[in-house]
């Protein structure tokens, strides 16, 4: 909701930045459920969770009209933990950036997210939140697969014909495994949208973590289908995952299912394994800040793995996770 600049002084420490602005956008979500996981070899497990189909947040967004087409944008978000009233490590650990946008695009500073994050949560029917979350069959992520700190980013300008497309560079800054490389580049015209992307990090053994996917959606109207193709490799190991996915609009609700399989291969040891997940899920929006929900998802462990769907404790090496959520997800 818009504020005014008396109200925002209200908010004490966000005066000062607010007092520049043109406009300034307090925003956020607060999403919980019900959860119950059962893995194998271990006693199930029912906790009040949260996440299940956005993530919980608390943000501020504002916008300065530069004249000349120019504007200058900040935003700033933090992760909540709405099931215990606490906030994350880094507080504006979501995201935290400052931009100038014109008709060149937009130069974007700070901690955002990937490039190739995108093309795996955009073309996720769960968008990568709750017991659906198609990454959760991941076997090599790298500790920049979701956000880059120190990051500098370029976004081509809309209206170019249905084409868009960032680059993302993020400083290493003394640490080892810190810089970042990365681009995605796509088109999207009426139902139909495909994208594509790469990225490359320095870690800590000196090898680079490299990742390219591609991703896509056609909405037909009586359902949307999505997915995307994903390969990341680092020194002899290499994890091919795919995802295929799609929303069934129902009057005010929706059925939501996915399938994911990721399968790990390391040559060096000459050994392979497989994680594949189902999920299914029903939103209800009751209006259109206000939904119920619940998920169903059942994940599958190859004989090397003990992969877990929520935050139980992990199966047994080649065991099964199961689970359900019932939740409410309203937005501000």
């Amino acid at each position: 909701m818009k504020k005014s600049l008396l109200a925002l002084a209200v908010l004490g420490a966000f005066a000062g930045v607010a007092s520049a602005q043109s406009s300034v956008t307090l925003f956020g979500v607060v999403d919980l459920n019900a959860r119950y996981v059962k893995n194998d070899g271990v006693a199930r497990r029912v906790s009040l969770s949260q996440d299940g189909i956005n993530s919980s947040r608390l943000g501020f967004r504002g916008t300065e009209d530069l004249g000349g087409g120019l504007s200058a944008r900040f935003w700033l978000e933090g992760g909540v933990n709405a099931d215990t009233g606490t906030v994350n490590a880094k507080f504006f650990g979501r995201r935290s950036t400052v931009s100038l946008v014109g008709g060149f695009g937009e130069v974007r500073l700070g901690r955002d997210y990937t490039p190739t994050f995108w093309n795996n949560t955009i073309y996720d029917a769960f968008g990568t939140n709750g017991l659906g979350d198609s990454s959760g069959v991941a076997q090599l992520l790298s500790n920049t697969f979701v956000r880059a700190d120190n990051s500098i980013g370029y976004f081509l300008p809309a209206g170019i014909g249905g084409l868009f497309g960032q680059a993302m560079v993020a400083a290493g800054e003394g640490v080892a495994a810190g810089k970042y490389v990365g681009g995605r580049i796509g088109y999207g015209a009426g139902p139909f949208e495909v994208a594509a992307a790469f990225a490359q990090q320095d870690t800590a053994t000196g090898d680079k973590h490299k990742t390219i996917n591609v991703g896509g959606a056609f909405d037909f109207g009586v359902a949307k289908l999505m997915g995307y193709y994903d390969r990341d490799t680092l020194a002899s190991v290499k994890d091919n995952r795919y995802s295929i996915s799609g929303v069934v609009p129902m009057g005010q609700g929706e059925i939501h299912a996915g399938y994911d399989r990721s399968k790990k291969e390391d040559s060096a040891l000459s050994t392979s394994n497989t994680i594949s997940k189902f999920a299914v899920g029903y939103v209800y929006n009751i209006s259109k800040r206000t939904a119920v929900y619940t998920t169903f998802a059942r994940l599958s462990n190859g004989s090397l793995s003990a992969a877990s769907i929520g935050s139980a404790p992990a199966p047994t090496a080649g065991g099964k996770s199961s689970g359900a959520e019932f939740g409410v997800r309203h937005i501000f």
